[in-house]
């Protein structure tokens, strides 16, 4: 099948995004990297009577170190992001995820923004920016809004963004002192979506000692999960197996085709231990 009849926008600067969405309103459709909407236009599950190219506004692209942050534009590519040494030196959770994404083909057109504003819980880059509290910078008719990432995702292919509203460029906070990061997940294939998920970030002491810690799941609900409490456990001293056990006490997975919610959740309890354990050992090891 072919995409249902639309008009093709090019704008080249912000404004003339934003002023474009709010002409045509929920008639509009942004165009990242096309990697999720394109085949929902191709199969007609969707339609829009406009598309506006990301793509034609250069500043929002881009790679920066900036005030104790990596701030990247929201069109920049994945494959991009997945090259990039700024990204592997400050933010390496985020260069240890992107190989994880679809296939190199995929990497080379999909984007960082578009990935976050799809909102799939079974993403790998939702997941790295709520464990590192990462700030989604969002510009609309009243100009640009800074959202935490613990805000930004709502649902499903949901976010807090409003509609006349686009994501130009997310800030990564950058981590100092003896720290590891880890992310790993389980698929039914190299490239498919996880069918769970887990990252674990954390920051020792010279004796060792966990200072900080953050942990996020995916793949085992609505949006991608961070246990506070977890967090908790492993900075009081629990093992790694017992912080697993308490990230997935409060999961509810559902069932679906591809796994059981008992399935999940008991792998999400797993998949933390072992990101965990390595995360340790590479911050030990700094």
């Amino acid at each position: 099948m072919k995409p249902a009849p639309f008009r093709y926008h090019a704008p080249e600067t912000i404004e003339e995004v934003v002023g474009l969405l709010a002409e045509y309103g929920d008639d509009a459709k942004v165009l990242a990297g096309g990697q999720s909407l394109v085949p929902v236009l191709a199969l007609r599950l969707s339609s829009f009577e406009h598309l506006v190219d990301l793509n034609t506004v250069p500043s929002l692209s881009g790679i920066e170190r900036v005030n104790g942050s990596v701030r990247i534009g929201a069109t920049t590519r994945q494959a991009t992001v997945e090259r990039s040494e700024v990204v592997a030196r400050e933010v390496p959770l985020l260069s240890r995820a992107t190989p994880l994404i679809g296939h190199f083909q995929i990497r080379n057109r999909g984007t960082l923004g578009g990935s976050l504003a799809h909102a799939d819980p079974a993403s790998e880059y939702p997941a790295v920016a709520l464990a590192l509290d990462a700030v989604v910078e969002a510009t609309g008719p009243t100009g640009v809004r800074h959202i935490p990432s613990a805000e930004f995702f709502e649902s499903t292919w949901s976010t807090s963004l409003a509609a006349e509203e686009v994501v130009t460029a997310v800030s990564f906070p950058v981590w100092s002192g003896r720290c590891g990061f880890v992310i790993d997940e389980i698929a039914r294939r190299s490239g498919d979506f996880a069918l769970v998920g887990a990252t674990a970030s954390v920051q020792v002491d010279a004796d060792g000692a966990v200072q900080k810690t953050a942990i996020s799941m995916f793949g085992v609900g609505s949006t991608p999960m961070r246990s506070q409490e977890a967090e908790a456990a492993l900075i009081a001293g629990d093992s790694t197996r017992e912080v697993g056990r308490v990230a997935a006490a409060r999961l509810s997975p559902t069932d679906d085709i591809h796994a059981s919610g008992s399935y999940r959740k008991k792998v999400a309890a797993v998949m933390v231990r072992r990101v965990l354990d390595r995360a340790l050992e590479e911050a030990r090891n700094v």
